[in-house]
């Protein structure tokens, strides 16, 4: 289902850049465009996509930062790491 939307809304987006029909065909394009998106099924659809991708990212935040916050922890050690004379060791 997904791909066919990509498709449709490719198709559609390649129409009004290659089109000769001019500034009138496009506001007729942009209006039914505007009404398919505030249509109520749409948004609904939209809403419940968004609070799946807000639970989603809300679940995982964790698990990323502390992801980052190891490897920045490493990161930081090995550039903490030198050698006697203060130069960089090889090790980087």
């Amino acid at each position: 289902m997904q791909g066919r939307i990509l498709f449709v809304a490719g198709a559609a987006v390649g129409y009004v850049l290659g089109a000769r029909a001019g500034r009138r065909r496009y506001e007729q394009i942009k209006a039914a465009a505007d009404r398919l998106w505030n249509d109520r099924n749409v948004q609904k659809g939209v809403h419940e996509v968004v609070g799946t991708v807000q639970g989603f990212v809300k679940e995982k935040a964790p698990e990323v930062q502390d992801a980052v916050v190891g490897q920045a922890k490493k990161v930081a050690a090995k550039v903490k790491k030198t050698d006697d004379d203060g130069a960089p060791s090889p090790s980087i």
